[in-house]
């Protein structure tokens, strides 16, 4: 391991720096090793990684001087961070803050950040079309993951700005068909007819991975990556398919979704809204061919739910 260039992954126990983590152990014979940082070093999941050959250590987000010392010594780090533990925009501004200083202190020679659209470029926040969130945000989970680009570069970070795509591992969870009254599976999106690039967590990780393997070939572009540009009706139909069960689209307008009665309805519709509007760029900028070219692993959301239909819920019910 001494030959290879150590890639310090956060999140790694989650869905997509746990992908990454695990697209660099499933090369052992290529060039780089994996430093696994995690808040618990004795979880589970963290031992899993152990097991299996990464360097784990504990880092947390809120913690610049923790990031800095699991930094050290490292070629690279893929940074990221979780807007939905916390719901805080502000927050995820600080703790981007703290990845890109603690990149800079360490000397990384190349960083990857998990970033989407500061939304505000399209919307400005006098736009009435869509309300203001959290006092200065139109889609907070992307505005702020935008706003911070600038941090890595203020910090003379070399960074590859990666946009991801919507998880198709959401339908195994926040997403995840609903039973109607009527016994039919429903999945509710405020999406129209448009096209949504999606793409398996596990393939963030695969094509972060490949970043890696480019060199400093990408660094300092921005690169969007998607497995599949679909409308929401195909991937209704598709689970549908795999689920082997009628599951319906239920397209509603972004006003309608923003009155639901859950945590982040707001901020769901708002995203859809912005997806939906700008749909010709937002797509452009996710492009598969590109995303193949770095992973050729790349699923498409058929072979996705092809391996993963047994996991999606089944509500109790009748059909």
């Amino acid at each position: 391991m001494a030959d290879k260039k150590m890639i310090a992954v956060v999140g790694a126990t989650g869905a997509q720096g746990g992908g990454v983590a695990r697209s660099i152990l499933d090369d052992p014979d290529g060039t780089l090793a994996c430093r696994a940082l995690t808040r618990n070093a004795a979880s589970d999941a963290a031992s899993a990684l152990a097991e299996r050959g990464a360097e784990v250590v504990q880092a947390d987000l809120d913690d610049a001087d923790s990031l800095t010392r699991a930094f050290e010594g490292a070629h690279g780090a893929y940074c990221m961070t979780n807007f939905f533990e916390h719901f805080s925009a502000d927050k995820e501004l600080e703790q981007a803050s703290n990845l890109a200083r603690a990149a800079r202190a360490a000397g990384i020679r190349h960083a990857i950040w998990s970033t989407q659209e500061d939304t505000r470029h399209w919307f400005p926040l006098d736009d009435d079309r869509m309300p203001t969130l959290q006092g200065r945000y139109k889609v907070p989970n992307f505005d702020a993951k935008g706003e911070a680009n600038r941090l890595f570069t203020d910090n003379g970070v070399p960074t590859t700005f990666l946009l991801t795509s919507f998880f198709w591992d959401n339908f195994l969870g926040v997403a995840s068909p609903v039973r109607g009254d009527d016994g039919v599976l429903g999945v509710t999106l405020a999406m129209g007819d448009k096209k949504t690039p999606g793409i398996a967590a596990e393939d963030v990780g695969r094509c972060a991975h490949g970043i890696f393997k480019g060199g400093d070939e990408l660094v300092g572009e921005t690169v969007g990556i998607s497995g599949e540009h679909l409308t929401a009706a195909e991937m209704v139909v598709a689970l549908g398919d795999a689920m082997g069960e009628e599951v319906r689209y239920n397209d509603v307008p972004p006003d309608v979704f923003r009155s639901f009665p859950f945590p982040g309805a707001d901020l769901a519709a708002n995203t859809w809204q912005f997806v939906a509007e700008t749909n010709e760029e937002y797509c452009a900028r996710r492009d598969t061919g590109f995303s193949r070219s770095i992973n050729p692993r790349l699923q498409t959301f058929a072979e996705w739910l092809a391996s993963n239909k047994d996991r999606i819920p089944v509500p109790a019910g009748t059909p």
